[in-house]
């Protein structure tokens, strides 16, 4: 790895441990060099006005001032085809999926023309076949996706699949995909006990001003050994 890429590496490397930091110990495995050099590089990239800070003593470490930022060289365009396939093949019923439209919109805004253009034709040449599963509607999306967010209960109308309507109030704790549609797994307040809801089968959904203590894990059952979650981590 040459100088220039080593520097920008190391600077990736401290936006992704935000107010973590990391150890010059760390940092030198990642990229694969001495501790020596690690140090050097911190130093050009203070006196170059990029706002490392730095902590001796047990417990220290570099790390870079302030909120994460996300400038243009960030992506790449195949990451950016990548991040357009997974949003794509996830569908509008996908959790966060109007989020995640407006993330890929941003991204590509600060991509130059150049860049830009690579990603359409790259895009073009990805294809995403199947048949979506049947979506509810974006008012309830939104209103789980924030109930979820905040730890807000939700009022909902709910029809299950004997065509039985009910009105419930629960504490919306986990969005799944299984069987070819998503549901909201929740503590149902009306009924004192776990329920799984199709999302596609509420009719209707509101918030309320109700915030409340997420319960513990084990509640809601332990996952199938096939199931795996959204991975965001390093």
């Amino acid at each position: 790895m040459d100088r220039a890429s080593r520097l920008h590496a190391l600077t990736e490397e401290l936006r992704r441990a935000g107010d973590r930091g990391r150890t010059a110990g760390q940092l030198a495995t990642r990229l694969e060099v001495t501790t020596r050099t690690v140090k050097r590089d911190i130093a050009t990239l203070q006196a170059a006005g990029v706002p490392v800070w730095a902590r001796s003593g047990p417990g220290g470490g570099y790390g870079i001032s302030g909120r994460p930022t996300l400038p243009p060289v960030n992506f790449t365009p195949a990451q950016a085809v990548a991040v357009a396939s997974a949003l794509q093949a996830a569908g509008d019923t996908a959790p966060f999926a109007a989020d995640g439209r407006a993330a890929l919109a941003k991204l590509l805004d600060v991509m130059d023309p150049g860049s830009r253009a690579e990603v359409e034709a790259l895009g073009a040449r990805v294809w995403i076949r199947g048949d979506r599963p049947v979506e509810a509607g974006a008012t309830v999306r939104r209103v789980v996706e924030e109930g979820l967010r905040r730890n807000l209960a939700i009022s909902l109308h709910y029809r299950d699949g004997e065509g039985n309507d009910s009105e419930r109030v629960v504490e919306p704790h986990l969005l799944v995909h299984t069987s070819g549609s998503w549901f909201l797994v929740a503590w149902c307040r009306t009924r004192g006990a776990v329920r799984w809801f199709r999302l596609d089968r509420i009719a209707t959904a509101t918030t309320t001003r109700d915030r409340f203590e997420p319960r513990a894990e084990d509640t809601f059952g332990v996952p199938p050994p096939d199931a795996r979650r959204i991975g965001v981590g390093p």
